[in-house]
């Protein structure tokens, strides 16, 4: 009879807390840097993949709601992004306060008792307010202020949220993304102590920043691959969602957040970054991979067929496909179609995730989850699923007991 072991989840989201920057900022950076400030919601919608929003000047204008103020930019906290604790139904889009919200969403110790709840030893954790690869950091003018964020938030993860945990939330960094060599530089300085992840676009362009395809991260790719750190890359990093529509609801950018992965993966197959940094490694967290063996198998009749016109006779020397194994590694939640294709996707490049505090979580019921859609596994494949790849990418020797 096979078991679930204590699951290592590589993608979970710590909504900030207050203090990160206010404690940590220079005085004379403090007052434009980020801070938290209750105000009104007038209006928010998530329609066509695109979340937008209106504050409010009196109280009657709308629902308290906790903003981020950084410079003269306003971001509201959203209650799916705070949303372990609620009904289901009542998962509506709309503002909500750290008074509302469950406290392991952004402290620690209760994060720490819900993870015991859950089934679950150890969680990477992606931001929030900040956006998943910390590209809100990037809007402001002051470069000099947001560098100052980008590592404030930095050596609080470091050292406060993954420092007081036991060694059970596993560190994962930003970088000033308008800047590859500070970007790099960051990257060092954090691989310097012990950290192995870093969240970065999955299609850069879409920050208005170059493509992988133009050689102007590869700085930024050398330090990861020199330093051992994994390229974390979440769906919606690139701050825009997919939709097939302006007025699509927004279940169906929901139904369809696999495709910035798919396009990602694609980008990164055919780009040659792989053949210049064969020690690179990227994940993709919350992509699913039951599409997988579809694209896989198209890339590699698209390089055979087309390689003379298409662009990558001299990027790529292999089949496409056989870069996949040795570099990349996707994230799963209730992707039963990925765990039925263990013939087509190798197992030792999956990795399962919780998505805590979500409206997608599995809590609390991720043991049951993960028991039913695992059920036709042998206990190896579980083992590897569950905690063994994620042990082995992120090289967290102290779990591997």
């Amino acid at each position: 009879m096979t078991t679930i072991p204590l699951i290592v989840s590589v993608d979970d989201h710590v909504i900030e807390p207050p203090n990160v920057w206010t404690d940590r900022l220079p005085a004379a950076q403090r007052e434009a840097g980020p801070r938290v400030v209750d105000r009104p919601l007038a209006h928010i919608s998530y329609v066509g993949g695109v979340l937008s929003w209106a504050e409010g000047d009196a109280p009657g204008d709308g629902p308290m709601t906790s903003w981020w103020w950084f410079e003269d930019l306003h971001y509201p906290m959203v209650r799916t992004h705070a949303a372990v604790g609620f009904p289901r139904d009542q998962l509506q889009m709309t503002g909500i306060t750290y008074d509302e919200m469950i406290p392991g969403a952004w402290q620690l110790e209760p994060r720490l008792a819900d993870m015991d709840r859950n089934h679950v030893e150890a969680s990477l954790c992606f931001p929030s307010w900040i956006r998943f690869c910390g590209q809100a950091l990037s809007e402001g003018k002051d470069k000099a202020l947001g560098l100052a964020c980008v590592r404030a938030y930095n050596d609080w993860m470091v050292e406060e949220w993954c420092g007081e945990s036991g060694g059970r939330m596993i560190p994962l960094c930003i970088i000033p993304m308008w800047d590859v060599a500070l970007a790099a530089a960051e990257v060092r300085r954090n691989a310097a102590r012990g950290v192995r992840a870093v969240a970065f676009s999955e299609i850069p362009p879409n920050l208005g920043l170059p493509s992988i395809h133009s050689g102007y991260w590869d700085p930024f790719f050398a330090a990861c691959s020199e330093t051992g750190t994994v390229v974390c890359m979440h769906i919606g990093s690139g701050s825009k969602m997919p939709s097939t529509s302006p007025d699509a609801p927004g279940a169906v950018g929901s139904a369809l957040v696999h495709s910035n992965c798919t396009f990602s993966l694609v980008d990164y197959l055919m780009s040659g970054v792989f053949v210049r940094f064969p020690h690179l490694q990227v994940m993709y967290s919350e992509g699913q991979a039951g599409w997988l063996p579809y694209v896989l198998d198209r890339v590699d009749i698209v390089w055979e067929e087309n390689r003379a016109w298409g662009g990558v006779a001299d990027k790529v020397p292999e089949p496409p496909s056989t870069y996949f194994r040795d570099h990349v590694t996707m994230c799963i939640f209730q992707d039963k179609v990925a765990l039925q294709s263990l013939d087509l996707i190798p197992v030792e490049t999956i990795t399962y995730e919780v998505d805590y505090p979500h409206s997608d979580s599995t809590f609390p019921r991720t043991l049951e989850l993960a028991g039913a859609h695992m059920a036709t596994l042998n206990q190896h494949q579980i083992d590897l699923i569950c905690r063994g790849n994620a042990i082995r990418l992120l090289g967290l020797d102290h779990l591997a007991s």
